[in-house]
């Protein structure tokens, strides 16, 4: 019986660290080079489970054909996406983005779509000319994207918040 006694502190402890990583956050390793600069390879940021009301600019891991991919939003339910010589253009309003230009002209009307549809997010990596986003692989489904990231954990000398 005295064993027992010992051993639901640790019981305890396990059911927190697994209710942890089920619902609350769960570290994510990145895996290419699509977010870079702002990730780069290997790294390993926090999933925020909870967070589920996606902005514009939103660092956001989602499920894609059985994979995690990491991207960050552009455009939200609603919004029409251009980008003209280099330059982003959300609801044909010129956007400071520093990653357009290495960005190759592209229209939301070439994936079949004049405005993002309520239900789901427009996607691109940091790193435009290494990443498979949005525009080509479509619209992501709300249901699709797992949480927020916005803090990293590893390596060590690059700890903190990520934007």
């Amino acid at each position: 019986m005295e064993w027992i006694k010992r051993c639901i502190p640790y019981v305890v402890i396990i059911l927190v660290v697994i209710l942890t990583r089920t619902f609350i956050v769960t570290p994510v390793r990145v895996d290419g080079t699509s977010m870079y600069p702002t990730l780069k390879d290997k790294d390993i940021i926090l999933l925020k489970k909870y967070d589920q009301n996606y902005q514009y600019g939103d660092i956001v891991i989602l499920n894609y054909m059985k994979t995690k991919l990491v991207k960050r939003i552009i455009g939200v339910p609603g919004d029409s996406i251009e980008v003209v010589d280099g330059k982003l253009y959300i609801n044909m309003k010129k956007v400071d983005d520093p990653y357009s230009s290495i960005t190759a002209d592209f229209s939301l009307l070439e994936l079949g779509y004049s405005k993002i549809p309520e239900g789901y997010y427009f996607v691109m990596g940091d790193n435009r000319s290494a990443s498979s986003d949005s525009r080509m692989i479509g619209l992501i489904k709300k249901s699709d994207i797992l949480g927020t990231a916005s803090f990293r954990i590893f390596p060590f000398n690059a700890f903190g918040s990520v934007k």
